[in-house]
């Protein structure tokens, strides 16, 4: 019998990103590579199977080795701290939620950029323009964006041509 194969190699990784979705097949991934190795097989094997690092496979077996199954459940992933205190945030969002103008930047509108600009002058702390956008939608923060006017347009006539103008 021929052997199967997936000839798109695409494939290979939207299965390994699957994996990675949830933490219960991360976990079962994990004593995967655990069972491979208690049955003989190496780590650098394993994890050549598998698609991940040696070291990996190898943090695998130790983590099981002190703790059994438990030993192979994620633990808490608390990433880096904020660098802005609470009541920082709070400032945030009081100011916000005026004109730019009156927390003394020279714009109109909030947007990332000024922000930044903003939390720097503040605080000193320099955040990217994407972390800012980010604490907007943390803050419930909605962008308005002005409408663009039409260079030299009739008024008269954009009002009549509206269509919910009252004519």
């Amino acid at each position: 019998m021929r052997p199967l194969r997936i000839s798109d190699a695409t494939s290979v990784l939207s299965l390994q990103q699957e994996i990675q979705r949830s933490e219960e097949s991360r976990y079962d991934h994990r004593l995967h590579g655990v069972l491979l190795v208690a049955q003989g097989m190496t780590c650098p094997e394993v994890a050549r199977l598998l698609g991940d690092s040696r070291r990996s496979v190898e943090y695998w077996v130790h983590r099981y080795d002190e703790g059994g199954l438990a030993g192979l459940t994620e633990g808490e992933r608390t990433g880096r701290p904020g660098r802005l205190q609470e009541k920082q945030i709070q400032e945030i969002n009081r100011v916000l939620r005026a004109k730019p103008s009156d927390a003394g930047m020279r714009v109109n509108l909030w947007d990332g950029k000024t922000l930044s600009a903003w939390i720097d002058k503040a605080y000193g702390i320099q955040m990217g323009v994407r972390q800012c956008q980010r604490l907007f939608r943390q803050l419930e923060f909605r962008l308005r964006k002005p409408r663009p006017l039409l260079a030299r347009a009739d008024p008269a006539r954009q009002k009549k041509h509206k269509k919910n103008s009252a004519n």
